[in-house]
């Protein structure tokens, strides 16, 4: 069926400040009414799924603390991508520079690079996160360079940079660091994890069983250094010049192909910050399974909030939720679910967003 009239599409000039904010909690509400309905089509009551979605997440303070803790890897990727997204590189490695992250954060441990036994654990807490960021933004450089030098498009290396990290990871875990030919190293010893509320549950009883860690500080001080870097710094500027006009950036005598680098470096090191979070504040060890997809989670987060580093936080908590929850409901992917249907209406929207559609009548109709 042809469309009886053509469409001209025409970029918007001025958009109201208030509106993408509206967009994106319109995408959020569009897709849980459109998971109701799919809920209902297979027979489950939407309203008790949901009902019990909020009290797994939000139902006490324990859960909530996990909560925050599934967040607080989203928080510093959706960062990463949040400061590459604003100078349009498409950086969707975070997976694979998580992975490198957490590899790195790991080999303090395994190999070991400082004495266990006799070293403070902040040192050690410090080291394993200083060597995460360094992997997460040694990887990302990779990629940085062939889009600087080369102009190779930025979404296939990254994408084919997740698949050699997660290999890389499984060459360790499944050889020489396996612990009894098992998927896994062995667990970390206590001075390598990061410090949790639930250490100091003999002084606050309430803190017993909370899995919360120091790693969510991590990420609050990331969003404030990154909102300075993106709205208060010269560097911010020329990130979002390049962004948006990168010829007017040339003229202007700013090196494209540095900034380029440097983005992908700092994108790459909030990722593999979150790597060391997960294993030194989560699982305590390297393992197979150590992401919920979070590089990729993070790349929605990051949309869903307009790249703006406080709303980052509250996206991520919303995700966070959803992650936890699904542990609890059944479909236990519903969570999936939500995600996908929101970046396709969080794209949509950010299309709309930008361009105005016209429908216009073909001349001979006009003229008749």
């Amino acid at each position: 069926m042809m469309i009886p009239y053509p469409v001209f599409v025409k970029r918007t000039e001025d958009t109201p400040k208030w509106l993408p904010f509206v967009t994106s909690v319109g995408a959020v509400l569009l897709a849980f009414i459109i998971s109701a309905i799919i809920l209902a089509a297979t027979g489950a009551d939407p309203v008790k799924v949901y009902s019990y979605l909020y009290k797994a997440s939000f139902g006490s303070w324990g859960a909530f603390s996990d909560v925050i803790v599934k967040a607080t890897p989203l928080v510093l990727i959706g960062l990463g991508c949040a400061l590459a997204f604003r100078m349009r590189l498409w950086n969707i490695g975070a997976e694979g520079q998580f992975f490198v992250g957490a590899f790195m954060a790991a080999a303090v441990v395994m190999v070991p690079l400082v004495d266990l036994d006799t070293t403070p654990r902040w040192m050690i807490v410090s080291l394993m996160a200083v060597l995460g960021m360094l992997g997460g933004a040694l990887y990302a450089l990779i990629a940085g360079i062939l889009k600087a030098k080369l102009n190779i498009n930025e979404i296939i290396i990254t994408l084919m940079l997740n698949y050699i990290a997660v290999l890389w990871n499984n060459y360790w875990i499944f050889g020489k660091w396996s612990e009894a030919g098992f998927q896994m190293t062995k667990t970390f010893p206590k001075v390598a994890w990061l410090p949790r509320l639930a250490d100091y549950a003999a002084k606050v009883p309430a803190f017993s069983g909370m899995t919360l860690h120091v790693g969510i500080l991590f990420g609050l001080i990331a969003a404030v250094i990154v909102y300075l870097i993106i709205y208060r710094s010269k560097w911010g500027y020329k990130i979002t010049l390049i962004g948006d006009n990168p010829r007017a950036a040339r003229y202007a005598g700013i090196n494209i192909a540095a900034n380029t680098i440097v983005v992908f470096m700092v994108s790459g090191a909030l990722a593999g910050l979150a790597g060391m979070t997960e294993v030194s504040g989560v699982v305590h060890r390297l393992q197979e399974r150590i992401s919920t997809s979070y590089g990729f989670s993070g790349v929605i987060v990051a949309w869903l909030a307009k790249l703006h580093p406080f709303a980052v936080i509250v996206v991520s908590i919303l995700f966070g939720a959803l992650l936890v929850a699904s542990r609890e409901i059944q479909p236990s992917g519903l969570s999936f679910l939500i995600q996908g249907i929101t970046l396709f209406l969080v794209i949509s929207s950010d299309v709309l967003l930008k361009y105005q559609i016209k429908w216009v009548r073909p001349a001979k109709e006009s003229a008749q």
